[in-house]
């Protein structure tokens, strides 16, 4: 995943906290905030290497008279553009526009990164409170009439102007982006469009901060060791630390990730916990003072309200209007092209499962019970021990975190792109888990920082994630600082962090974000790297996935952690063996949350469900697709899916999808051509992943693979494949997206 700084509902009538009229937001902004102190670590450029935050000097206190200043100062910038006599023209208003928020731009990113994975009280007070005012700030950029004038007369000018292809597409996104914000409204139109986007920054980050409650609040206590069976040592140490610091002697606490199936699921033998475990996940955020539900159902109302303000019928097509998708329309033909294949996919591996279920219970002499979704994981483990003879346990050995990272994720870099990373321990870290190596390109050069944060905190939000604490761009002369984050349990010390498959999975899939970060190319900042729309952003991601399980690689980097030896290649057989098996299941929880994600945000205003009824909403969106299978719950449920209300992919969990079709075709022609070779590596450097969005996504797509893409190369690397291919039509996307719009206006 992903996590972009500023996410796309940014919004305004608050500049600085305060009620005032709309027009005068960049003026009162800009004169009430005082000079930012010399000693405030944000105040200039950092000193250290690619600009890195100086982590080591910054406190909690330092966020808010940042934020303060840094956008009074580019609301300054902004007015010199307006207020400048001269014409306009692409330098003195796309570049000066481009250019502006420097500030902004450092606290923002730091105080996006540390928030997500090294919080506390105090940040998470900030960020209920800031997000409305960098909404608001935002919004007077976006809906300056006079600063709209300006962009609009150069896009006008743009076919007389030679611009270069960069800034070409520059202009053309700043123009759209404007337009998309609301700039042609009239102003009363404008008035309540603030007024919505104000509500919908204040509500999502209501939603993160109950989500991390909820989670904290749902871990899942037991008082017996003996209902543990099943764990490792090392995860019942986990459950034990993790009961200790909550304050709990003597017993053991089961704590929630963010997704539906938890872990511990496929470890635990009694299954009177396990359903505890899924319970206490399917749960959360319901009720009690971690209720999420209000929420949700206000913020799908107020979305579907600003995406009618704009013109569009619903919040999904005003959101996939920026997306490579285009509509609604042509992701749910994407999804309903998968379906079958996918479920009848489920459907074998549940009558496996349940088949084996019977079996040990006619052997016990007991009556035999239905597969349930808390059963689904630890049966599939037992299935794949007695059809492949293969335990996940036997193979954790051979997958050590530093093996996996240096001999297999840093290997596979190096042999397509040529790049080294050497580990630097003189740089000031947020937290001593932190790693951070410097990267350089296959001529010696520097080429970004690297940060490896990959272990659970309780103050860290869950899943994994990309981002940026600098954005490359060749006119600010910056190289890139990303981050990659895990949420991997931490051993108690002196243990080896033994990784599952699935994590290695993890590691490859942040990496694949990472290597478009770092290899970005581009002049301008906000075009570069992962600045591309969200079913575009996981195509490299996915695709770098697939380096996991090539078997150069993986033989590679699976050693025994205390031996070195190889991973036997019979057990490595029976790895790739078993790797497809219980993929339906996997496939199909991702389809059923990016339905429910569709199906949320196609209500209109009147129509969205309240609080109590989105559990059921959720269940008629999968009945009406053919998605409901009771083994296989989503993914996500609406009251945990911080991806879409917590963070910017509202109508977009299908991204994953429509970009992982993108991925497995990226697969299928690096195996034509010969694998992980340096040529290859080159190619897809030079055509996608240090372009940006300097050229839209899907022609960048096009220009490399030669084709649309189909999703056929998707089914048959996950064991799913069915006769028919069909190609996910992007080229009549434009016409669908006039229609709805034409519709909407009507």
């Amino acid at each position: 995943m992903r996590i972009t700084s500023a996410a796309w509902t940014t919004i305004a009538v608050y500049a600085l906290g305060l009620p005032i009229a709309a027009a005068a937001v960049a003026e009162t902004a800009a004169a009430a905030a005082p000079t930012l102190p010399a000693d405030n670590p944000f105040a200039a450029p950092s000193s250290l290497p690619y600009g890195m935050p100086p982590f080591d000097r910054i406190k909690d206190s330092d966020f808010l008279p940042a934020f303060e200043a840094g956008m009074a100062e580019q609301l300054r910038e902004v007015k010199a553009i307006t207020d400048n006599p001269a014409p306009p023209n692409f330098d003195n208003t796309s570049l000066a526009l481009e250019r502006s928020g420097a500030l902004l731009t450092r606290v923002r990113e730091t105080f996006t990164n540390l928030n997500a994975s090294n919080s506390d009280d105090a940040l998470d007070k900030l960020d209920g409170e800031i997000q409305p005012r960098l909404a608001a700030h935002k919004d007077a950029i976006n809906l300056d009439p006079a600063l709209y004038a300006r962009v609009d007369a150069v896009y006008r000018d743009r076919k007389h102007l030679l611009l270069d292809s960069e800034s070409y597409q520059l202009l053309m996104r700043q123009h759209r982006i404007m337009v998309s914000a609301g700039a042609q409204l009239p102003e009363a139109a404008k008035s309540r469009l603030r007024a919505c986007n104000t509500e919908i920054a204040e509500l999502m980050a209501r939603f993160r901060l109950s989500l991390l409650k909820a989670a904290n609040d749902g871990a899942v206590v037991v008082d017996d060791a003996q209902q543990l069976d099943g764990l490792s040592a090392a995860d019942i140490a986990a459950a034990a630390d993790a009961a200790t610091k909550r304050g709990l002697k003597g017993e053991w606490a089961l704590v929630l990730i963010n997704t539906t199936t938890q872990p511990f699921l496929a470890e635990l033998r009694n299954r009177a916990l396990r359903e505890r475990l899924y319970r206490a996940s399917v749960n959360r955020g319901i009720g009690g003072s971690d209720d999420t539900t209000a929420t949700i159902a206000r913020l799908l109302r107020v979305r579907a309200e600003r995406a009618r303000i704009l013109g569009f019928p619903n919040h999904a097509a005003a959101m996939l209007d920026e997306e490579t998708a285009g509509t609604p329309a042509a992701v749910e033909a994407m999804l309903r092209g998968l379906t079958p294949a996918v479920r009848a996919g489920a459907e074998r591996e549940a009558a496996v499962l349940q088949k084996f279920i019977d079996q040990q219970a006619a052997a016990a002499g007991r009556p035999s019970e239905k597969l349930q979704p808390w059963d689904w994981d630890f049966y599939s483990q037992q299935v794949r021990k007695a059809s492949y003879d293969y335990d996940a346990a036997e193979a954790k050995p051979f997958f050590e975190l530093n093996h996996v990272l240096n001999d297999g994720v840093f290997y596979a870099a190096h042999e397509l792109y040529g790049l080294s990373f050497s580990e630097r321990t003189d740089l000031p870290v947020y937290q001593p888990d932190v790693r951070v190596f410097e990267v350089f390109d296959a001529d010696g050069k520097p080429l970004a920082l690297f940060l490896a944060d990959y272990f659970a905190r309780s103050n860290k939000q869950g899943g994994a994630w990309m981002d940026n604490f600098v954005d490359q761009s060749r006119l600010l002369g910056q190289l890139p600082v990303i981050v990659n984050n895990l949420n991997i349990a931490k051993p108690p010390a002196g243990e080896p962090v033994l990784l599952t498959f699935d994590e290695v999975n993890g590691l490859f899939h942040e990496m694949g974000h990472a290597l478009h970060g770092m290899l970005s190319n581009v002049r301008y900042r906000s075009l570069s790297g992962t600045n591309t729309p969200n079913d575009f952003v996981e195509y490299p991601s996915q695709f770098n996935e697939m380096w996991q399980r090539e078997p150069a690689v993986l033989a590679h980097y699976a050693r025994h952690y205390q031996t070195g030896a190889p991973i036997p290649v019979a057990l490595l057989q029976k790895i790739l063996a078993a790797v497809n098996f219980n993929q339906g299941y996997g496939y199909l929880e991702r389809l059923e949350a990016a339905t429910i994600d569709i199906a949320l945000h196609e209500v209109t205003p009147d129509k969205a469900p309240a609080a109590k009824d989105i559990a059921a909403f959720e269940q008629d969106a999968l009945r009406r697709t053919g998605l409901a299978f009771e083994p296989v719950p989503p993914r996500y449920h609406a009251n945990y899916f911080r991806h879409i209300f917590g963070d910017d992919y509202s109508a977009g969990y299908y991204a994953y999808t429509w970009a992982e079709v993108l991925a497995r075709d990226t697969g299928a022609w690096m195996h034509q051509h010969g694998g992980l070779t340096r040529a290859n590596g080159e190619v897809l450097r030079d055509k996608i992943l240090s372009r940006g969005r300097t050229r839209e996504p899907s022609d960048l797509f096009r220009d490399f693979y030669g084709r649309e893409p189909a999703v056929g190369p998707l089914l048959e690397y996950y064991g799913l494949a069915q006769p028919a291919e069909p190609a996910m039509d992007t080229k009549a996307k434009s016409k669908a997206k006039s229609k709805a719009k034409s519709k909407a206006a009507g």
